[in-house]
């Protein structure tokens, strides 16, 4: 016997409905794995014990070791002396877990900036019981200088954060970021971290931005004076010069005996002074440069271990 046209009419209905409900319900479980898919991961814990360099990247949040740093040997740093003591025992103090000041190397190209504070970070290290981290942080990620500091708070490990070539142009106003981040912000820099940076410039700025400033501004003072505050959030002012043909000559013989190059000291002498000449320039670069053409015309091959790179 059938049942009432009604009552079955209602049973179809019940049916129609809870085959929509599961078809909306897959179709929702397929949008949730789907977006689920297209979320970034979840940034992994960085692993510090690594290596004792690393390069910070952004996008990831995360630390790329670097087993191999480009390194000069400190004892192969000729003509800085004096900036070398200053740099190693404010790295020093930073390693013992005194006070220790941010950090520019500004002035001549070519005259070490770079290479000091990677050769300090490796003889530091290999005097201070607790091994210090160099992190290099690239110009163009500076504004995200915050967010690495929040990822190294805490760790056990003490971390110089790098920035090679640091300067800022035209409308680039990221420099506000670096300052909170240095000296400014409501947290202030955390106690484990030290920032070391490399310019060609004392104050970051370009001087005609400077001066744009001071023309336009209805109180010039008080704009010029916001882009040179960025320095003074360096304790330390280490300014590299053109250096000397004694130093520059110093330099070569250096390298020559570190390399153990056979070459009689009046021709090398003489050599080194003419690639100067046609380079235009002296300095720790233009020694390097010279160096590595002897070194070819020689047949020797550089310890890539020893000195895996020209200074910079």
């Amino acid at each position: 016997m059938l049942p009432p046209k009604g009552i079955r009419r209602r049973e179809t209905e019940s049916d129609v409905t809870n085959n929509d409900f599961s078809a909306v319900a897959e179709q929702l479980r397929k949008l949730v794995d789907l977006v689920g898919r297209l979320a970034p991961a979840a940034a992994k814990p960085p692993d510090f014990d690594a290596a004792d360099a690393f390069v910070w990247m952004p996008d990831q949040l995360a630390f790329k070791p670097v087993e191999h740093v480009n390194r000069v040997e400190i004892d192969l740093l000729k003509g800085i002396d004096r900036l070398r003591d200053i740099l190693l025992e404010n790295t020093r103090r930073f390693a013992e877990g005194l006070p220790a000041n941010n950090v520019l190397l500004w002035g001549a190209r070519g005259m070490g900036k770079s290479s000091l504070v990677k050769a300090v970070h490796h003889a530091a290290n290999q005097q201070a019981a607790a091994a210090i981290k160099l992190v290099e942080i690239h110009r163009e990620d500076i504004e995200t200088l915050p967010q690495l500091m929040e990822r190294v708070a805490g760790e056990p490990s003490r971390f110089i954060l790098f920035c090679d070539d640091l300067s800022f142009d035209g409308d680039d106003t990221s420099y506000k970021s670096l300052k909170a981040a240095l000296e400014g912000g409501i947290e202030g820099r955390p106690a484990n971290v030290v920032f070391y940076a490399t310019s060609n410039r004392r104050h970051l700025l370009p001087r005609d931005m400077m001066e744009n400033e001071r023309s336009t501004a209805i109180n010039p003072a008080e704009a010029v004076e916001e882009k040179v505050s960025l320095s003074d959030r360096f304790g330390l002012w280490l300014g590299f010069h053109n250096c000397s043909q004694d130093d520059y000559l110093a330099m070569v013989h250096g390298y020559a005996r570190h390399f153990r190059l056979e070459v009689a000291d009046d021709v090398l002498r003489a050599e080194a002074l003419e690639w100067s000449v046609t380079r235009g320039a002296r300095s720790g670069r233009v020694a390097w440069q010279f160096i590595q053409d002897l070194a070819g015309r020689l047949g020797v091959v550089l310890d890539a271990e020893s000195h895996p790179a020209r200074p910079a």
